[in-house]
């Protein structure tokens, strides 16, 4: 069991390395980097910097060392729990990204929770209600949350919502409460504004486990142990929920696999769209600019 443990252990170090060097990678990928952003940002505004003051700006950013010795500088940092400094903000990695975590965490678990609860439901009633009018809707509406973009659903409700009941879906908070500290108050106003982007994060998956549930479900309930439970006498609630739901939910389980990642990939799109303060438009920011520390660390995690 230790040895199982221990070689698990060592498979996760080697993952983390090899994650933190595509991070480092792709951090470096696009040409120039944020000194050179920096510098046609001033020239823009029409201030010019002589080679002196770009090299000593180099000197303090660290972008004069070789990439080798950058990010053996920076993983130095990260094992100790130091993700550096932002080059844009001038701010610790950390900082930033602990103001914006929790609530990542908030609308990515919420969201993964809305997705099961819904789909499972669903999926459950779809498959006893076979080729009812219920089912060709669910059906319906899974197919058009698959195809249609999450980006592109946020625009619609955006635009849908503020057209006919003037309602704004931007942010998670009230502009009252964006700064204000944590109350009550705050609180309710985060649930108020949390399903728009639960429900547009979560569609896609959502859609995908109603069909795997549904289709699982169907082919239990043609099989005999069930034929033959229901010639006995058994109740269909206890029938459906003692035999074939439990076994049907087993390969629901397994697609978690996909569904995490795809909530947190959408949820980064959506969170640009929706001018959320999670971590997705911080990394947007921090890619466009390329301040390559916060970038590396919001994709390291």
């Amino acid at each position: 069991m230790l040895a199982y443990i221990g070689r698990r252990f060592g498979y996760m170090v080697l993952m983390m390395a090899l994650v933190s060097v595509a991070s480092f990678i792709i951090m470096k990928l696009p040409p120039g980097d944020y000194l050179t952003s920096y510098i046609q940002r001033l020239e823009m505004q029409g201030q010019r910097l002589d080679r002196s003051e770009i090299e000593s700006l180099r000197r303090l950013y660290g972008l004069d060392l070789p990439p080798t010795q950058q990010y053996l500088k920076w993983m130095s940092g990260v094992v100790r729990g130091d993700f550096g400094r932002s080059l844009q903000r001038g701010r610790p990695v950390s900082e930033l990204i602990s103001e914006r975590l929790p609530l990542t965490l908030v609308v990515n678990l919420t969201t993964l929770l809305f997705t099961y609860l819904v789909a499972i439901a669903i999926g459950i009633y779809s498959a006893i209600r076979q080729y009812s009018i219920a089912d060709y809707v669910f059906t319906t509406v899974g197919f058009i949350g698959m195809c249609v973009p999450q980006f592109l659903l946020a625009l619609i409700l955006m635009v849908f919502l503020h057209t006919f009941f003037g309602i704004s879906v931007g942010g998670l908070f009230s502009p009252e409460y964006a700064m204000a500290p944590w109350s009550w108050g705050k609180g309710v106003d985060l649930l108020i504004h949390l399903p728009v982007p639960i429900i547009v994060i979560g569609m896609a998956g959502t859609a995908g486990i109603i069909r795997v549930l549904r289709g699982s479900l169907l082919d239990e309930l043609r099989k005999q142990y069930v034929i033959t439970a229901r010639t006995k006498g058994l109740s269909e609630r206890k029938l459906l929920f003692k035999y074939p739901v439990r076994v049907a939910v087993n390969p629901v389980i397994s697609t978690i696999s996909w569904v995490l990642p795809s909530i947190v990939s959408g949820g980064a799109i959506v969170a640009i769209v929706l001018s959320l303060p999670t971590l997705g438009p911080l990394l947007f920011a921090a890619l466009l600019s390329q301040d390559m520390y916060v970038a590396g660390a919001i994709l390291l995690l």
